[in-house]
């Protein structure tokens, strides 16, 4: 069968919107599912991104929705380096086209949060959305 949506389970982290501030980040939590995806969709950017005026998607992880730490390069994969603070991506340059970045969560923890922290200054906003695909569910069909 090619049957994928009874296995996972989405949850929308950051509503597509225009951006041009701090997002809230919701807790997520993983219960019931063994592995996790971000999509982050991310449209053409709203200034020309630069060391000072960027966006940083940052991940953090908790086991009791208390106390949350940042991921680390072991708690992830699909990105290449992971920076102070979770930072998992980051637009520091220009963004002229559409982008969808994915990153996966292989770490241990049940709750996750994550943040678009805006620096610096966005006179025109950036449109952004970021979905969580949950997977390998325990309890199947997912509703």
């Amino acid at each position: 069968m090619r049957d994928i949506i009874s296995h996972i389970g989405l949850v929308n982290v950051i509503t597509p919107a225009v951006l041009a501030a701090d997002s809230t980040p919701a807790t997520i939590d993983l219960a019931g599912f063994d592995s996790a995806m971000f999509a982050i969709h991310v449209g053409t950017g709203g200034i020309t991104f630069n060391g000072t005026n960027k966006v940083e998607f940052k991940l953090t992880h908790s086991d009791d929705d208390a106390t949350y730490e940042a991921v680390t390069a072991e708690d992830v994969q699909g990105v290449d380096t992971v920076d102070a603070g979770g930072i998992v991506y980051a637009l520091k340059a220009a963004h002229a086209d559409p982008t969808i970045t994915k990153v996966g969560y292989i770490g241990n923890r049940r709750y996750l949060k994550l943040l678009a922290d805006f620096s610096g200054t966005h006179g025109t906003g950036t449109p952004i959305a970021v979905i969580l695909i949950r997977g390998n569910a325990r309890h199947e069909p997912v509703a």
